[in-house]
């Protein structure tokens, strides 16, 4: 196929009014979501789509200063120049491309993500078969579209908010409530005990970035050990990102306290992935289509962890055109059984009289014309050709961008 046309369309969801949130040693401050919209189109009028930008779980465009915006400039910048003109047989020959051109390497890797996804929506529309169906042809497997999902909420609440939270995803039949502590030591270790009282078949999951990753708000290495410790003792499923994403010696020391530890979003690459799996200290290694290279990219990780005990389980915290991309990786690819499903407030897939959501984030939901099949906490994975739903260009002007960081951090 030959590309012509190679768009990036920056969009800002506000959260109005802004929340604020309490967390040990300050306060966070949400106030919008941004998102970039990757548009690809051909010779013959085709266009593929994709959910892309920078990496929202590393906090990039806070710690940094990148912002979606400038990676929006730079699809439509070095990538068009790139790829525009360009003929395409494999999806691998725009990996070629993007990584001849002088960019960073963790801009590549962001931008041959988005371009992966694209070209395979391209080709699934060109052959008339879901995505799920190409990749199934590569892995040699058969397709499994109905996938059941961890809910990902709980942002430094109080206990009982977590445990209220919980009680409701348990009831709308999720596989786990995945959460965000980090409101001091004793906080933590209240949340888990309310959380196994809470939730009758839903499993718990602990997301603890925040035990490292802020100023003044860090956990020492003896306090991150003993929560991580007493949730493996009351059944916790995983505890995610529990040490800085390098810090490879403090996973390898925290697994052997034997409980199961998550991570793998915040790797800048592929490559990264495997080094940390590498380690053998992580049971579930958490790759994603947005920001690992694409389909492509996520392959070797997932062939990583075959046959040696760790699981791969994307990452997926975003829209939902990003969780329909990363769900047909999991329906078609061999031994990945669970998706990550964020819980945004008013939510128009959960049939709930109680909302569970985090935030604000109605682009989440309006970026595509569908409402996504959600079941007893399963996702049906649409059918159609390519991505299988139509995204609503719209939101182009429904959803400007809008200058500044998506959240603040305050502290004491």
């Amino acid at each position: 196929m030959r590309i012509t046309d190679v768009r990036g369309h920056a969009l800002s969801s506000p959260i109005e009014p802004p929340q604020t949130r309490d967390f040990h040693g300050g306060k966070r401050r949400l106030l919008k979501r941004d998102v970039v919209l990757v548009v690809v189109e051909t010779a013959d009028g085709e266009v593929g789509f994709a959910p892309a930008g920078a990496s929202s779980s590393a906090m990039r465009e806070y710690f940094e200063g990148d912002s979606q915006a400038t990676f929006a400039d730079l699809v439509e910048g070095p990538i068009a120049d790139a790829l525009e003109g360009e003929t395409v047989d494999a999806v691998t020959d725009a990996h070629d491309l993007i990584d001849a051109t002088d960019l960073p390497e963790r801009a590549r890797h962001e931008a041959a993500s988005a371009i992966d996804v694209a070209l395979y929506d391209l080709r699934g529309k060109r052959a008339g078969a879901p995505i799920y169906e190409l990749l199934c042809e590569e892995y040699g497997t058969e397709p499994d579209t109905r996938l059941p999902m961890y809910a990902s909420a709980g942002m430094y609440m109080d206990p009982e908010g977590y445990a209220e939270q919980a009680r409701i995803i348990d009831e709308l039949g999720f596989f786990g409530y995945k959460y965000r502590p980090g409101i001091g030591p004793e906080g933590d270790l209240e949340t888990i005990d309310r959380l196994v009282d809470a939730v009758d078949r839903t499993e718990i999951m602990l997301d603890s970035h925040t035990w490292w990753k802020l100023e003044g708000g860090a956990y020492g290495p003896e306090t991150t050990a003993d929560i991580v410790e007493y949730a493996g003792e009351k059944g916790a499923y995983w505890v995610e990102e529990p040490v800085a994403p390098d810090d490879y010696d403090g996973y390898v020391e925290l697994s052997e306290l034997g409980v199961p530890l998550a991570g793998g979003e915040s790797e800048e690459s592929p490559a990264g992935l495997l080094e940390l799996g590498r380690t053998g200290a992580v049971d579930f290694l958490q790759g994603d289509v947005r920001h690992h290279r694409g389909y492509t990219g996520c392959a070797e990780a997932i062939e990583f962890c075959r046959g040696r005990g760790v699981e791969f389980v994307p990452h997926n915290f975003g829209t939902w055109l990003g969780l329909i991309a990363n769900a047909h990786l999991v329906a078609a690819a061999p031994e990945v059984d669970l998706l990550e499903y964020p819980v945004f407030e008013d939510d128009p897939a959960l049939d709930s009289e109680e909302d569970p959501g985090m935030y604000p984030f109605d682009l989440a939901f309006d970026v595509i014309e569908e409402t996504v099949d959600v079941d007893d906490g399963k996702l049906s994975v649409p059918d159609g050709p390519g991505l299988g739903v139509t995204v609503d260009l719209d939101v182009i002007e429904e959803y400007p961008p809008t200058e500044g960081a998506w959240t603040e951090f305050i502290y004491d």
